[in-house]
């Protein structure tokens, strides 16, 4: 595995691979690569013969109070993972190379209405720093392929309709999530937790479950189930932020009988914030 910062090393190694009739796969990642990411691998190495991932921490996603400053950088740990993984190129660019003019005079991609609700709503132009440098990754790398994990469903989500909207030749694959044996979804953010806040944290995932019980027993009072869901964190200490029954393919309310759904749920605990989400079967 080669690893490289710019974006014209990362065009010219892109170009070679294409003279020689290769597919290209890419995973954008923030690093502090864990088990859960390696679904994401595996995804790109069956969809293309070349694999490239990005490792760059985004400062355009977070807010003011968030932890950018903070945000577990493991680089040499997350090249060890990659290259046993079988990737071809690394791309570790600074902010520099991303965003030459800075952050304020940089040209933003929104996705306006997918990108303001749910999430976005607790934390206001996070999406948009999300398809911002989505949209310049694409265009640097330009991938035949790329591989988002369902994990953070809005963002897959939100990413699908970019790629729709900007008419871009890329096929988005989605990565099942990844849990732990007591069913927490696998995340870089889950190291913030204390043992005890640990213990909790799964009780997310056992509140959205309960939904999908009721939702597939063709319980339709989703008011009712929405509450129960917000009451099972909060009652283990957690403060929910939503949790919310909404159409998988628009995350908008939903509509009729035939349409399948998805539970999404988000609540903080400690200096953690999780999010989590099942599709009804």
């Amino acid at each position: 595995m080669d690893t490289v910062t710019t974006n014209a090393a990362v065009r010219e190694r892109v170009r070679r691979w294409r003279a020689g009739g290769a597919r290209i796969a890419f995973v954008p990642t923030m690093g502090n690569l864990h088990s859960g990411h390696i679904s994401l691998i595996e995804a790109a190495r069956r969809g293309a013969a070349r694999f490239v991932a990005s490792i760059f921490v985004n400062p355009m996603q977070f807010g003011p109070n968030e932890d950018f400053a903070h945000y577990p950088r493991t680089a040499s740990q997350d090249a060890e993972m990659l290259a046993a993984a079988g990737c071809d190129l690394m791309f570790m660019p600074d902010a520099q190379e991303i965003y030459p003019d800075g952050l304020e005079r940089a040209t933003r991609v929104e996705v306006p209405e997918l990108s303001r609700i749910l999430c976005g709503q607790f934390r206001p132009g996070h999406f948009e720093g999300v398809t911002t440098v989505v949209a310049k990754l694409f265009n640097i790398v330009a991938p035949d392929i790329a591989v988002f994990g369902e994990k953070d469903f809005q963002q897959l989500t939100i990413i699908r309709r970019m790629v729709a909207d900007m008419c871009y030749p890329i096929e988005i694959v989605a990565a099942p999530t990844v849990r732990e044996a007591d069913g927490l979804a696998m995340s870089s953010r889950n190291q913030y937790l204390t043992a005890a806040e640990r213990r909790i944290a799964p009780r997310l995932y056992g509140a959205l479950q309960g939904a999908v019980r009721r939702l597939a027993a063709l319980d339709r009072d989703f008011a009712a189930i929405e509450r129960a869901g917000r009451l099972e964190p909060e009652a283990a200490g957690m403060q929910s932020e939503y949790f919310a029954i909404r159409a998988a393919r628009t995350l908008g309310a939903p509509q009729d009988s035939a349409q399948e759904l998805v539970v999404l749920a988000a609540a903080r605990l400690g200096k953690a914030r999780l999010i989590d989400n099942l599709k009804v079967p």
